[in-house]
């Protein structure tokens, strides 16, 4: 090691993102890695070729630009070993085809991500794979779901859209008990307020397309593995021939030197709304963990150093037969809140939370759920764009 990596490993996070990833000295003292594209690398005789006795082989195997993400992700996770894939559907989905086999179990929270469930209803159950959803409040009690053939347990907290918390490190050791690769979406965190493999996950997954980008131009998702999973997971992804590309490497690199100012100002701008909004006489309950009065709190609290910039809100409806009009109203009368996926941008983003899909987390019944993604705007600017949007929404009659 280094001193620099010796000084670094002692450092804040904002030094560590803004020195991770980078070796000026290899680069005759350039500050940022260049971007090294490539498919096919040369050999410089026979026998190196046919032992691929050297560094670099071929394009889909590494770059120099891409291993640098890679070491910059390691040092945030903690892991052995990180891949890169090209979105953050596929950092769920590589791992699920590592590890899974025809006549398996897996347990999926039920507030997963819709396309990973998609993806399990729909090709693992293809491939022979039995998926069952579990309530993501069960905790320890996920020992009673486990059978002699589960293998894989995925967690994702807080969940998605609706951000339940869930007990990771007590679902960890249930399913370690039993043998079983433990997963974890961490995308709304990020390895800054939440770090997986310290609470016993396998496989921490992200989609780098959100905060690490941070401008809503790039996609990509990251997979980083404990030293135990780390080869399973390598050889998976070169047999599925699936890499990230050092082009998007580079812009996530550069992303991340800012991750950390980015999710201070994300987290400080949702959680004044989030507070504002749990007083706003047309909001039936706010979705946020670290708000003292949502369910999954003390959890939260317990085993999180931050909050990023996305939550919810449950709309007032008195009239269900309104909902859907109501929450419609809300958003087409938003001027600075963009109606679009994704979220993790320098921009604040609205949407209406389908969740028919659940079957456990199912919608609440006082009315739709609105997610809302909190960019880098000045909150009294957004607070006045929501007001807009209520004033909107309570002139749908009933």
């Amino acid at each position: 090691m280094s001193n620099r990596d010796d000084f670094l490993a002692g450092a804040g996070v904002n030094t560590r993102l803004a020195h991770t990833g980078n070796a000026p000295s290899d680069y005759h003292g350039f500050v940022n890695p260049p971007i090294v594209r490539a498919s096919t690398v040369l050999f410089p005789d026979a026998r190196t070729m046919e032992t691929r006795a050297q560094k670099y082989t071929y394009g889909t195997r590494g770059t120099p630009t891409t291993d640098a993400l890679c070491a910059a992700i390691d040092a945030l996770e903690g892991s052995a070993g990180t891949i890169l894939v090209p979105s953050g559907l596929a950092a769920v989905t590589v791992p699920f085809l590592a590890f899974l086999s025809a006549g398996d179990h897996a347990l999926i929270v039920d507030s997963v991500y819709f396309p990973t469930r998609h993806f399990c209803d729909t090709m693992l159950k293809r491939m022979g794979v039995e998926v069952e959803y579990y309530d993501p409040a069960i905790g320890a009690g996920i020992a009673a779901l486990m059978r002699p053939n589960t293998r894989l347990v995925h967690t994702e907290a807080p969940g998605s859209n609706t951000f339940e918390m869930q007990d990771v490190g007590a679902i960890a050791r249930a399913a370690h008990r039993q043998d079983c690769v433990v997963t974890m979406d961490n995308t709304w965190a990020t390895p800054l307020y939440f770090k997986p493999l310290d609470h016993g996950v396998d496989i921490s997954i992200h989609a780098a397309t959100k905060y690490p980008s941070g401008h809503s131009d790039i996609l990509m998702g990251t997979v980083s593995a404990n030293a135990r999973h780390w080869e399973q997971l390598h050889e998976a992804t070169i047999t599925l021939g699936i890499c990230g590309s050092p082009d998007d490497s580079y812009q996530i690199l550069r992303g991340l030197r800012t991750m950390g100012v980015r999710l201070e100002r994300h987290q400080e701008s949702a959680l004044n709304l989030a507070r504002w909004l749990e007083e706003h006489e047309d909001v039936a309950r706010v979705l946020h963990p670290a708000l003292p009065s949502f369910p999954g709190h003390d959890l939260w609290k317990r085993d999180f150093t931050g909050a990023s910039g996305i939550f919810s809100f449950v709309l007032k409806a008195p009239d269900p037969a309104q909902a859907k009009m109501r929450a419609h109203a809300f958003l087409d009368a938003l001027s600075l809140f963009g109606l679009g996926y994704s979220w993790g941008g320098y921009e604040s983003l609205a949407l209406v939370v389908g969740l028919s899909d659940r079957t456990i987390c199912k919608q609440p019944a006082e009315g739709p759920v609105i997610r809302l993604q909190i960019g880098l705007e000045d909150v009294p600017d957004l607070r006045r764009d929501l007001e807009a949007g209520f004033t909107a929404a309570a002139s749908v009659s009933g």
